[in-house]
């Protein structure tokens, strides 16, 4: 189907013509018919409230007149996007992805530009929710790079936040941090630094910096970042906030912190939070129990339990459901269960495919882990080699460097000493050593 060459004035014309109105009989007693000739002419853009005005004398729909598509088909356009909408919340990313792209390859949408942005932000979302990073990035980069830091901060934001934490989990540290850094900059500089939208980019930006191993700035960041929230006092602001430094307290060793601001974070959700956040929040908060709390394991894996049943009943995809059989197989090492940690471990891998990814290390890791306790030293070894150099390759320097030592020590055990003094070597690299 071509795209109608006919502009706004040529619409309000021919409908008016059709119903047989001459320009005064449109005008009165608004306007004047020397107005309507003007816009009849495209030599003047009404108002939106002329535009609706008139709409309502030429018994037509606002939307037609600006764009020139029926209302039946936008009201199409609109129920397949609810539908996607709908799936994208429930899980079904797939189908999700589905349906905004029938909505994006839609002849009509091109005119429909609210739309528009609604089905491309979806789609990215669905992308990623679906495991497709590399395409979810593509779409990322040009859904940011065509927002409006002036016009509409929100989606600006929303749009840096999703590409430096898509490029975060791809491996890619160095390009998520460049993004947040970049992000923040230009936010600053709008006069933007005391909003939620500067705390939501500078929780991305924490969590680049504990994946790159700098610890140090991140708990600066940390600190600087529930201060900042706390002055701006909204819930979300405090919720992202606490969180994130929950986050770094766990990576410092700081365990008990780390239970505490949790807890704070989960104190402030509500009944109408995205259940995709309180999931996650859930994972975080069972994850920093098995630390701080060992003997507090089967409690930690009641709510890991919860949140894996809420994740399949939310858009949280493929990597959350993956965090969540990592820390579930964690779990079950700590209270005796190799066997079925390495069954939960598998799965977790099984579901993230072969992409390098930062959840996938983690998999790894505790799959090594696991085949430890079975005494299973051979499986151990080559998990968690692969574990050690996707963490390396993924910049994740801190992890990658207690990979290795984790590793010479098994290797120690089994007499390897090449591999082991090689291991460590590799574990003093990754630190700078």
């Amino acid at each position: 189907m071509e795209m109608s060459q006919e502009t706004l004035g040529d619409r309000i014309r021919n409908l008016r013509i059709k119903q047989g109105i001459s320009q005064a009989q449109l005008a009165f007693p608004e306007l004047s018919d020397s107005y309507i000739s003007l816009i009849e002419s495209d030599k003047r853009v009404p108002a939106p409230s002329v535009i609706d005005l008139l709409a309502r004398k030429l018994n037509c729909s606002p939307t037609y007149l600006v764009s020139g598509v029926s209302e039946d088909i936008v009201d199409e356009l609109r129920v397949t996007l609810e539908y996607a909408e709908i799936a994208l919340q429930n899980g079904a990313a797939t189908e999700a992805r589905a349906r905004f792209a029938e909505v994006l390859e839609h002849s009509d949408a091109i005119a429909l530009p609210d739309m528009l942005r609604q089905a491309r932000w979806g789609h990215a979302l669905a992308l990623e929710a679906s495991g497709s990073l590399e395409e979810a990035i593509a779409e990322l980069r040009d859904i940011a790079g065509g927002a409006s830091l002036e016009y509409d901060r929100d989606h600006w934001t929303r749009a840096h936040v999703a590409l430096s934490r898509c490029l975060r989990e791809r491996g890619d540290t160095s390009a998520g941090v460049q993004v947040a850094e970049d992000a923040l900059r230009r936010l600053s500089i709008a006069g933007g630094e005391l909003s939620e939208a500067a705390v939501h980019l500078g929780a991305t930006l924490l969590g680049c910096c504990i994946e790159r191993g700098d610890l140090v700035r991140a708990g600066q960041l940390a600190d600087d970042l529930v201060s900042r929230a706390e002055r701006i006092g909204t819930v979300q602001a405090r919720i992202a906030a606490y969180w994130e430094a929950a986050y770094v307290a766990e990576m410092r060793g700081e365990y008990e912190r780390g239970v505490a601001l949790a807890e704070r974070a989960l104190s402030l959700l509500g009944e109408d939070e995205d259940p995709r956040n309180l999931s996650r929040l859930k994972l975080a908060y069972a994850s920093l129990l098995l630390r701080a709390r060992p003997g507090e394991a089967v409690r930690a894996r009641d709510i890991l339990l919860k949140a894996k049943s809420e994740i399949a009943s939310n858009a949280a995809g493929e990597v959350d459901t993956a965090w969540c059989l990592t820390e579930l197989a964690r779990a079950e090492t700590m209270l005796g269960n190799p066997g079925e940690a390495v069954n939960l471990a598998n799965q977790a891998l099984t579901l993230l495919g072969d992409a390098p990814r930062r959840t996938s290390a983690w998999a790894l890791t505790v799959l090594g882990e696991a085949y430890v306790r079975l005494g299973a030293r051979g499986e151990a070894i080559e998990v968690l080699s692969r574990a050690a150099t996707c963490l390396e390759d993924m910049e994740a320097t801190r992890d990658a460097a207690q990979a290795w030592f984790d590793l010479a020590e098994l290797m120690g055990e089994t007499g390897d000493e090449e591999h082991r003094r090689d291991a460590y070597r590799r574990a003093l690299v990754c630190v700078g050593l």
